[in-house]
Parts: structure tokens; C-alpha cells; sequence
């Protein structure tokens, strides 16, 4: 009897340690699942592609582009400014304007960047301007951030614009800061209205904005790999 406080005191202990093991190899996975979901969205993208462009399909799977996980530190948002604090900074490589996506799809860019940290600011922001096409018909257009976590809105469309509930949204790739391809937002609003000059077209972003802890930092292309 006098062996039972060590062996109830032993059993704690390794009880702790095996909890601690599998919450680092969860945290493992994530991130692992995390840079395998960034794969997966581009090469989901190329499958799109017509067959005149699949023959990209080879030179990108030689030409993978840099990543960064980054864990989210804080929150900063107010009424209409939208922005985490991130742990990467300049002493990572990254530099203001990367773009940086969830397993789902865009988030927003970099911006504030210090030696340590950074801030990002999200798609929703009232003044982050995202350029799309629509996945359906590769229409291009612009969303824009409205101040709502949930909630983009297009940039001056048309009312002749061929645009559907539930068109799914893509970054076009223009501009030069977002590469091409990646989910950005499913269209749940359109309100044509002949008295005003454009319609009012909202979406939701794919992008999981109000509870990411880990991002993907996206950088520049990868060196191509000698073919074997």
C-alpha cells in the first residue's frame, strides 16, 4: 500500500506526457494538411484549365511556389478595419504585400511588416481590393472588402453582367499580387436594380476569416527542378 501515491503520481505523470505527444502531433498534421491544402487549390485550378493551357499542369508541378506557415498572434479589428498579427517577419523573408491564404482559399496580404511579426490585412477590409474572375465564365471583376467578416461586395457591375447565385469566385491573377486560381468567394447576393447605375452583387468568402490560426504565407516561384 505504501507503493500507491508513487504509482498514482507515475501514472499522472505519463498521462501528461502522452497528452502533450499527441498535441504536438496534432499541431504536426495541421500544419502538414494546411501546405497540402495550398497544393491542392492550385492544382484544382489547373484542372480547370482548357487543354490548350494543361500542358502547364507539368511545369507547375516542377515550379512549386514558396510557402510560410504562419500562426495568427492577435486580433485587430474594428467597425471596418480588418487585420491579425501574425509570426513572421522580415527576419523569415517576407515582405510587405505576399499574399496569404487559409486551407480554404484567399485571406488577404501582408502588410506592416516588422522583424518578427506582421499584420495582414483581410479581404474584408474596407480598403482591400481583391481582383477575381468568375469561375463559371471568366468574367473578370473586383471584390471589395465591406467592413463584415462575412461579407465582400463586387466593384461596379453591370446590370448586363452574366453572374449567378452561387458562382463561385477565383483570384484572375491580375494585378500582380494574388497568383492565379485560388477560391476567394461564393456569390449569395444580386440585387439588380434599374435605377442605379450598377448592381449590388455580395459574396462569402471561402476563407474561414473569423476563427484562422494558421495561415499559409504565400512567396514567390520556386527554383525549377532539373528534370530527372
Amino acid at each position: 500500500m505504501a507503493n500507491v501515491p508513487y504509482e498514482v503520481f507515475s501514472l499522472g505523470a505519463k498521462s501528461l506526457d502522452t497528452r502533450d505527444r499527441l498535441f504536438q502531433e496534432n499541431e504536426a498534421l495541421r500544419k502538414k494538411q494546411l501546405l497540402q491544402s495550398e497544393q491542392l487549390q492550385q492544382y484544382q485550378f489547373l484542372l480547370r484549365e482548357n487543354q490548350q493551357l494543361r500542358a502547364l499542369l507539368g511545369a507547375s508541378s516542377r515550379q512549386q511556389r514558396e510557402r510560410l506557415i504562419a500562426e495568427v498572434l492577435s486580433v485587430r479589428s474594428s467597425r471596418y478595419s480588418h487585420q491579425v498579427v501574425v509570426n513572421r517577419g522580415a527576419i523569415d523573408g517576407v515582405l510587405e504585400g505576399q499574399p496569404v491564404i487559409d486551407e480554404m482559399g484567399i485571406v488577404g496580404q501582408l502588410t506592416q511588416v516588422g522583424s518578427t511579426t506582421s499584420r495582414v490585412l483581410l479581404m474584408t477590409d474596407t480598403t482591400h481590393a481583391t481582383p477575381v474572375r468568375i469561375l463559371r465564365n471568366d468574367v473578370r471583376t473586383v471584390v471589395e472588402g465591406t467592413g463584415k467578416i462575412n461579407l465582400v461586395q463586387l466593384q461596379h457591375v453591370p446590370h448586363s453582367l452574366d453572374i449567378r447565385l452561387g458562382d463561385i469566385l477565383v483570384t484572375s491573377g491580375l494585378g500582380g499580387t494574388f497568383p492565379e486560381g485560388y477560391p476567394v468567394a461564393v456569390v449569395t447576393e444580386i440585387d439588380r436594380d434599374e435605377g442605379l447605375p450598377f448592381s449590388k452583387v455580395y459574396a462569402e468568402p471561402v476563407a474561414q476569416l473569423d476563427r484562422i490560426r494558421l495561415l499559409v504565407i504565400l512567396g514567390k516561384m520556386a527554383k525549377e527542378e532539373p528534370e530527372a
